[in-house]
């Protein structure tokens, strides 16, 4: 499948998002998940970088922009349906916000 068949049978949500799993290409750890807009995703795939849109800004976020902790895109692939992406990425330092690894650093 070409990659514009790809993009066209991606299911983006009401708002015009689609979510994205952000997992180490190494580790095969879970960093984050946030959305994806139609924008973000060409930008992603464009720069190799991962972007993101901001439902809090209502804009684009460049990870790491800010923090320095970029994300190098390896692989980007889509599930089953077509709602879902998981982005392969080497980063540059901590995924979350909080300077932890991952964003899903708790438990129950």
């Amino acid at each position: 499948m070409s990659e514009d068949d790809a993009l066209s049978s991606l299911k983006f949500n009401e708002q015009g998002l689609i979510p994205c799993i952000v997992q180490d290409a190494e580790t095969r750890e879970v960093l984050m998940m946030a959305w994806m807009s139609e924008e973000s995703l060409a930008l992603t795939l464009q720069q190799r970088t991962t972007w993101f849109w901001s439902r809090s800004r209502s804009e684009l976020w460049h990870k790491g922009e800010t923090s320095g902790n970029v994300q190098q895109l390896v692989e980007l692939r889509y599930d089953c349906d077509g709602d879902t992406l998981l982005a392969l990425v080497h980063p540059a330092g901590p995924a979350c916000h909080t300077g932890e690894t991952s964003c899903f650093y708790r438990k129950f």
